[in-house]
């Protein structure tokens, strides 16, 4: 007889939402934890870790760091392993305007990228800042160099290469937003990352969530991620979509 189950293997256990770097506080930090097992006829194991901190080495510096981690498996096959750091120090992040420096780095291997590495700065504009409500747009430049584990792309024009290296431009919108009496909570993070070298090859990114709180520190979350790179292997999808379902257990 055929026996399928499906089983929630980790709930998020620190959540937050999205930490504003203009906050007051010195230190913050959250974590995340969730994963799916399903045995029977199809064995598939997925894992994911997030974590976010931020803290204040210096008077009137913030340094903020958002780390996640991917792992899938599907019939003892690996699907995906994906590496992602997101690195900001900031100065006189309670201003209206302010600079930042960035450095990021990441591995994906269902997209064969061996290693990615950006670095760069720009400015943070904020619209408005509240505690439960705000909004912040970013302008950055960067350098980038990605290292591929094959060298035949979906643009002919990269083939032969397995390290493509570029100047960025990228455009953020980020913030938060406290709705219907706080009944529900709406983050969003979107960005925008056109090759300053090459028209062809540009990256965007939506990162939506809606939190409805349970109790104080306690929300169930919906979570929806929309990603696109011009550049793939061949025969790869440009696209990635992911709906993801939990809670959100809130240390602040």
């Amino acid at each position: 007889m055929k026996s399928t189950f499906c089983f929630l293997l980790l709930l998020p256990l620190l959540v937050a939402a999205q930490i504003n770097e203009s906050d007051t506080l010195r230190l913050k930090a959250n974590l995340s934890l969730t994963g799916l097992y399903q045995a029977g006829n199809v064995e598939t194991v997925i894992f994911r870790a997030k974590s976010d901190f931020s803290f204040t080495p210096f008077k009137k510096w913030v340094f903020k760091t958002t780390n996640s981690y991917v792992y899938q498996e599907f019939g003892k096959e690996k699907a995906d392993e994906d590496i992602l750091s997101l690195n900001f120090l900031y100065f006189n992040p309670e201003r209206r305007f302010y600079p930042q420096i960035l450095t990021f780095f990441s591995s994906n291997f269902r997209r064969e990228i061996d290693v990615r590495y950006i670095m760069g700065a720009g400015v943070t504009y904020q619209v408005f800042n509240k505690e439960d409500n705000w909004l912040k747009m970013s302008l950055s430049s960067e350098y980038e160099q990605t290292t591929f584990d094959r060298a035949s792309f979906n643009i002919s024009q990269y083939n032969g290469c397995d390290a493509i290296d570029t100047w960025r431009g990228t455009f953020w919108i980020n913030g938060k937003h406290t709705l219907f009496k706080k009944k529900v909570i709406f983050n969003h993070v979107w960005y925008y990352q056109p090759s300053l070298e090459q028209s062809n090859n540009y990256r965007w990114q939506a990162d939506l969530s809606l939190e409805f709180p349970i109790w104080k520190f306690l929300n169930f979350k919906v979570n929806y991620l929309h990603t696109f790179e011009s550049i793939v292997i061949e025969n790869q999808k440009e696209e990635d979509q992911f709906l993801t379902f939990g809670f959100t257990i809130k240390s602040y």
